[in-house]
């Protein structure tokens, strides 16, 4: 496969900024998802539903306009800042970065996830005390990466594919299938568009919640967020085509999966301590020294 030299070098560590923005991000936008009804009464075109919302929320104060000032703000500095690790894509441009750093965002977010299940069980069966909002906080985390994921997986072309018949075709047939998936996803965005959009507006305007309670917004921000996301995903997946186009054609085999820096690291680990090279292929180690005996 061919890439441009004008690829970035992957970075062969991350970086204390690349952990930073994520989690600030995602401490800044979850201020402003939580309350987000508040940002809805002070909108103008919220009659209907702003005497409901202000009975339980209450007007938007100063905390919650500089999160709402900080969220973009964070957001472009995170795609700015994301670097490609020695397993990703090479492709770096702009909507790579931002594919990426979404990405990122998903992996903090799966932390994060694990820490909520984490201190629910402690509190559940050591402690007996469980908490009435950590099984609606994973679902809704769990949404979110799940999500995110999505398009860093497009992004990275780590979907599920089956190239049998694929890698035997030449590579004007290969781009026909790629033109065909792509409108295919194409498709699938569209008809998400045309059926679901009013039902994830009328949610988002009215803040739908989810009853318990806890009582998170989950039904007003995971439908807008599919929209948005499929939206980015089809988005993606042009973009891909268009890239993709001129590259040599590739035979894909179980090889693909290794990451050869990671092996490479694992070698000169090996190395070092003296015992072998290590084959991650068979998950064992093969020994490069005769021994004494032989």
């Amino acid at each position: 496969m061919s890439h441009s030299s004008k690829t970035p070098q992957a970075a062969k560590t991350a970086t204390a900024i690349e952990w930073i923005m994520p989690i600030a991000f995602i401490l800044v936008f979850g201020w402003v998802v939580w309350n987000g009804a508040n940002y809805l009464i002070a909108a103008p075109g919220a009659e209907a539903t702003e005497a409901a919302l202000i009975r339980r929320y209450g007007m938007a104060d100063i905390w919650d306009w500089i999160a709402l000032i900080l969220a973009p703000i964070l957001f472009a500095l995170g795609v700015a800042t994301a670097r490609r690790s020695p397993m990703e894509w090479e492709d770096f441009s702009l909507p790579d970065r931002l594919a990426v750093f979404i990405g990122r965002i998903a992996m903090m977010l799966v932390a994060i996830l694990v820490g909520v299940m984490f201190y629910e069980v402690i509190a559940r069966y050591v402690f007996a005390a469980p908490t009435l909002w950590a099984n609606e906080m994973s679902l809704w985390l769990a949404v979110f990466i799940f999500l995110l994921a999505g398009l860093y997986a497009m992004q990275q072309r780590s979907h599920i594919r089956i190239y049998l018949l694929y890698d035997v075709c030449p590579r004007w047939v290969q781009r026909t299938f790629d033109v065909i998936s792509t409108g295919l996803i194409l498709l699938f965005a569209f008809m998400l568009f045309w059926g679901g959009y009013n039902e994830a507006r009328d949610k988002f305007l009215r803040w739908e919640t989810f009853g318990t309670a806890f009582d998170p917004p989950i039904p007003a921000t995971v439908k807008p967020l599919i929209l948005v996301v499929v939206a980015l995903v089809a988005l993606q997946a042009i973009f891909n085509l268009i890239r993709d186009w001129n590259l040599a054609p590739v035979v894909h085999s179980a090889a693909d999966d290794i990451d050869e820096e990671e092996l490479r690291r694992l070698r000169e680990q090996v190395s070092r301590e003296g015992v072998g090279e290590e084959d991650v292929t068979r998950g064992r180690v093969q020994q490069t020294h005769p021994r004494a005996d032989d």
